[in-house]
């Protein structure tokens, strides 16, 4: 019955866009498409002389449409046709910000979007320059850190927050100066075959998706420096809630799907269906609650890893003294290989080497804590390889002295953050009822480290698994386990 009606809810989000509306050319406003013209002024009387006049699509033909900061309304929907570009200025000043900068904004409103076969572009790395330019002037606060301004300083393209019925589709985003797009609070949201092509700067996720619920996340191709769909919880008191991410492709200096990792709040009834991650630095599959929040009911059927650093990585922590859960997660029909070389080598913006050097991490990591157990996780049909060549020589963490490998409770999350693992294939660390079936796992080179390590793990289940290592001892080993059944 729950996922009946997590449906119902996804087929409400899409009808609440078939609804026929006026359309306005741009050029009626006198909006320029020179890319020269600043248009901040024109677009914006535009929007809000539709959403005066009952709503309706304002459509931009082919051209470049260059504007600082503009702010949707009720019922307006930006329709940029084929060649249209929606070209974010290079003046620091021409940017509008609220929790963070953005160019395009919509706040408390109702049925707004972004459709079409154009694109926004943010010439990010030039506008990121000439902020840097603008703080070491004393014209604009900044924390200044490592050479860049902090985030929400820097404009993305697109921020929502406290909206509904939003549909974005079709459109190709290119060239933020932070993180592409921030829905927050939003309700009924469709995102749709749009294309994300953000890897010129610092901290460039692909979509950030913040205590939204009823969402739609599809046939979509993500190519980030960060994250590539990033789903967070800000707010204690609310959640990620009723959202499907299927059938997209994602590249990414960081994780490809990632929970986290602000995690105050919840993620609960989600589903992620048949979708491709490769060439991505950390982890293809990343659920992290490790902020207080929780995250539960979460589906993952259907997984294609390619060149990823780790596959799959559940972690929960204590970041800001209070503990997380996490429950009920299922993951069947995956495939994967682990490479020996940085999966992201030759892109623009690399993922970072402070976690190297190590050898290469397992497959699949399961990592709560004393009191925040991971519980009820089902493994199933899980197929992948990993390169191997672990050396002993070069550092080890012997299977009688597991407690060696440090608990970590308030380190940022990623798979790689307890360097050395005493496994290849998984590891397991207090958690509770993990099934594990169907397991197919292959080492291509020899390595000192065997398959798979339980570490204060009670009540698993493993069968109708194939494991393949040169000279390998053993298929598991277990410390401070029990009820483990293995046939």
């Amino acid at each position: 019955m729950k996922y009946k009606i997590f449906g119902l809810f996804i087929g409400l989000c899409v009808c609440a866009f078939n609804v026929v509306a006026k359309d306005y050319q741009a050029g009626f406003f006198k909006i320029k498409s020179d890319g020269q013209t600043l248009n901040t002024k024109s677009i914006q009387f535009a929007i809000d002389h539709i959403n005066a006049n009952g709503g309706g699509r304002l459509l931009f033909p082919a051209g470049r449409y260059l504007t600082g900061s503009i702010f949707l309304k009720s019922n307006v929907t930006l329709h940029l046709e084929e060649g249209a570009v929606l070209l974010g200025s290079l003046n620091p000043f021409d940017y509008e910000k609220k929790i963070f900068t953005a160019l395009v904004f919509a706040y408390d409103q109702h049925n707004v979007g972004i459709t079409g076969k154009g694109t926004i572009d943010g010439q990010g790395k030039y506008l990121a320059r000439n902020i840097v330019t603008a703080i070491e002037k004393g014209l604009i606060e900044d924390l200044y850190t490592d050479g860049r301004a902090t985030a929400d300083n820097r404009a993305m393209l697109v921020n929502f927050r406290n909206c509904k019925d939003v549909l974005v589709r079709g459109i190709t985003l290119k060239h933020s100066a932070s993180w592409t797009q921030t829905y927050d609070q939003c309700f009924n949201l469709v995102i749709d075959s749009i294309k994300v092509d953000n890897t010129v700067y610092w901290n460039e996720d692909g979509v950030d998706i913040v205590d939204c619920e009823n969402v739609q996340m599809t046939n979509s191709y993500i190519d980030a420096a960060d994250d590539g769909i990033c789903l967070k919880s800000h707010d204690p008191e609310k959640a990620c809630r009723n959202i499907l991410i299927s059938n997209n492709v994602i590249r990414s200096s960081a994780n490809g799907i990632k929970f986290g990792t602000v995690s105050r709040g919840g993620f609960v009834n989600i589903k992620i269906l048949n979708n491709k991650v490769y060439d991505t630095y950390r982890s293809a599959i990343a659920l992290e609650a490790v902020d207080g929040g929780y995250i539960e009911d979460v589906e993952i059927n259907g997984l294609q890893s390619i060149h990823t650093g780790n596959i799959i990585f559940l972690r929960t922590g204590e970041r800001w003294g209070k503990s997380s859960r996490m429950k009920n997660i299922r993951i069947s029909h995956v495939t994967g290989d682990i490479p020996s070389t940085k999966p992201d080598a030759g892109y623009e913006y690399e993922g970072p080497i402070e976690d190297l050097p190590r050898n290469i991490s397992p497959g699949i990591i399961i990592a709560g804590l004393p009191n925040a157990i991971i519980g009820d996780v089902i493994l199933d049909h899980i197929n992948f390889t990993h390169a191997g060549g672990g050396n002993a020589l070069y550092a080890n963490v012997p299977l009688d002295k597991l407690s060696r490998i440090p608990e970590l409770p308030a380190k940022y999350p990623d798979f790689s953050m307890f360097k050395e693992l005493p496994s290849w294939g998984v590891f397991i660390k207090h958690a509770r009822g993990v099934k594990v079936s169907n397991l197919t796992m292959t080492c291509e080179r020899p390595d000192f480290r065997i398959p798979i390590v339980l570490d204060d793990v009670d009540q698993a289940s493993f069968q109708s698994m194939k494991l393949t290592q040169e000279a390998k001892k053993k298929d598991i080993f277990q410390n401070n386990s029990k009820g483990i059944l293995i046939k």
